[in-house]
C-alpha cells in the first residue's frame, strides 16, 4: 500500500440557468430524497494525531474531512447530512503523527490505523469496492467503522 496523500476538499458547484415566461406554468422538479449519514469509529490505540475520512460515492470522493478524537473513549463520529440516496463507501485513516498520508513500512504495511465501510477482514491490499459499498436508503442511518492496526 502507497502513501496515500490527502487531497483538500473539493467542492462541485452546480447552476442551473433558464428563463421562463409569464405564461408558462411549469411544475417544479421532484426533490430527490436525502438522507443524514452518522459515521461511527472505534478501536482507535490511542488519542494522538487526526482521523481523516473520505466519503465517495461512486468512486468519486465526495467529501475529505479531519474528525475529531475522543480521549476519553478513543471513538469518533462525524455526521453527513442531506446526502443523496444511493450507493456510497467511507474510508480513513488515523494520521497519528499528523503528516497527511498513511504511513507504511517498507514491506508496504501500514504503521497507522486504517478502516473502511462495512469492516472488511484485515489482509494485504485494499478491499474490493463491493466489499466496503454500502446502500444509503434510510432518512437517518449510522455506520460503525473498526479501526485496523497491524
Amino acid at each position: 500500500m502507497r502513501p496515500t496523500r490527502l487531497a483538500p476538499l473539493l467542492f462541485l458547484l452546480f447552476a442551473m440557468a433558464g428563463t421562463v415566461t409569464p405564461q408558462s406554468r411549469s411544475s417544479p422538479p421532484p426533490q430527490e430524497a436525502t438522507s443524514t449519514l452518522t459515521v461511527r469509529i472505534d478501536g482507535l490505540r490511542n488519542a494522538k494525531g487526526d482521523i481523516y475520512l473520505k466519503l465517495s460515492r461512486d468512486s468519486k470522493a465526495i467529501e475529505v474531512r479531519k474528525v475529531e478524537i475522543d480521549a476519553n473513549t478513543l471513538t469518533a463520529r462525524t455526521v453527513f447530512e442531506n446526502l443523496p440516496r444511493g450507493a456510497y463507501v467511507v474510508s480513513l485513516i488515523h494520521d497519528e503523527n499528523r503528516n497527511e498520508k498513511l504511513d507504511t513500512n517498507f514491506l508496504g504495511i501500514p504503521k497507522e490505523g486504517y478502516g473502511f465501510s462495512n469492516n472488511p477482514s484485515k489482509r494485504m491490499g485494499m478491499p474490493k469496492y463491493d466489499e466496503t459499498t454500502f446502500t444509503l436508503n434510510q432518512p437517518q442511518q449510522a455506520i460503525q467503522i473498526h479501526v485496523i492496526y497491524w
